[in-house]
C-alpha cells in the first residue's frame, strides 16, 4: 500500500503534536502546582532514551519530522526534569 506524501506529512505532524502535547501539559501543571513529585524519574529516563534513539534514527534516514519532534521532546523532557529537581529542592528546604 502506497501512502500519499501529503497524507504522510499530516500523519507525521499529527504524531509530533500528540507526543509533545503531553509534555507541555505536564510543564503547565507543574508550574501551577510547583510540584512534579508524581512524575517518575524512570518515565523521564526511558522516554529521553527513546527520544535520543529516535533522533539518531531520524538523522540517519534524514527525516525532518522525526528529528524535529525528538529534539522538541528532549527539550521538553529536560524542562520537566529541571523543574522536578528545582521543586524537590525547594520542598526540602521548606
Amino acid at each position: 500500500m502506497e501512502i500519499d506524501g501529503t497524507l504522510l506529512t499530516i500523519l507525521g505532524i499529527s504524531a509530533g503534536i500528540l507526543i509533545l502535547s503531553g509534555w507541555v501539559d505536564q510543564i503547565i501543571k507543574g508550574y501551577k502546582t510547583k510540584s512534579l513529585k508524581d512524575v517518575s524519574k524512570y518515565l523521564m529516563l526511558f522516554i529521553s532514551g527513546g527520544s535520543i534513539l529516535w533522533l539518531i534514527y531520524g538523522i540517519i534516514v534524514s527525516d525532518l519530522f522525526i528529528i524535529g519532534t525528538n529534539i522538541a521532546a528532549i527539550f521538553l523532557m529536560m524542562t520537566v526534569f529541571f523543574m522536578k529537581k528545582r521543586y524537590e529542592k525547594a520542598a526540602k528546604t521548606n
